[in-house]
Formats: C-alpha cells, sequence, structure tokens
C-alpha cells in the first residue's frame, strides 16, 4: 500500500495536469520495474489451457502408440508365421536327407555282408582245398 499511499499523495500535490501525467507516468515506471515479467505470468485460466492441451496431445501419443503397437504384433506375427513355415520345410528336407542316408547306410550295409558272406565262402574253398590237398 506504501506505493499507492505514495502515488496519492503525489497525485494530492501536484497542481497541473502535466506534472499529474508526469507522476502517474513515473508510477507505471516504477511498477514495470518492480514486475519486469508481469505480461509473462500465466495465469489460472493460461495453466488450464496448457494442462488440457497436453491431455490432448497424451492421448494423441497414446493412441499412436498403441496403433503401432498393433502393427508391430500383426507384423511379428506374419513373421513367426513365415519362420514357423521355414523351419517345417528345412525339417523336411531334413527328414528326406536322413532317409537317403538311412537308404544307403542299409545298402552300404548290404553290400558288406555280401562281401562278408562271400569272403567266409571263398575262406570256406580255400580251407576245404588245403584240407584235400593236405590230405589224411
Amino acid at each position: 500500500m506504501s506505493a499507492a499511499f505514495d502515488l496519492y499523495t503525489k497525485l494530492k500535490h501536484t497542481s497541473s495536469d502535466e506534472e499529474r501525467a508526469e507522476v502517474i507516468a513515473q508510477a507505471f515506471d516504477a511498477l514495470e520495474a518492480r514486475f519486469p515479467q508481469l505480461n509473462d505470468l500465466a495465469t489460472q485460466g493460461h495453466v488450464r489451457e496448457g494442462e488440457l492441451r497436453l491431455q490432448k496431445e497424451i492421448k494423441e501419443v497414446e493412441a499412436r502408440l498403441q496403433k503401432d503397437i498393433k502393427e508391430l504384433e500383426a507384423r511379428l506375427q506374419k513373421d513367426i508365421k513365415g519362420v514357423e513355415l521355414q523351419i517345417k520345410e528345412v525339417d523336411a528336407r531334413l527328414q528326406e536327407r536322413i532317409s537317403q542316408l538311412e537308404v544307403s547306410l542299409h545298402q552300404a550295409l548290404a553290400a558288406q555282408t555280401r562281401w562278408l558272406i562271400g569272403g567266409l565262402a571263398i575262406l570256406g574253398v580255400v580251407l576245404k582245398l588245403a584240407d584235400v590237398l593236405i590230405g589224411p
């Protein structure tokens, strides 16, 4: 109140309009010097408006994130199905290769068995021949 009382006193003791205008101008200068950012102060309305704007932006960001998440989930599901299909294809090829190897192994075992039986038969013949030749 001292600033207001001081202004009142000065205005009361001035005699001309020009002096009063100067006193009022000095009072405004003092007020602006004391509160230089008076125009920059946020009012309750400004704060509420900012809050509503932020809430709207948050909702928009959340909606965008949810959309992005759904798109990502769909892409991942598609990728997973693709990988599962590739795994099935590789598994089928491996099973086919295993079957081929089993056939080859059986063929090799059969050939080896024939060689062994043939070798034993020849050995038997050789032993029989030796027995006949060496005689009793």
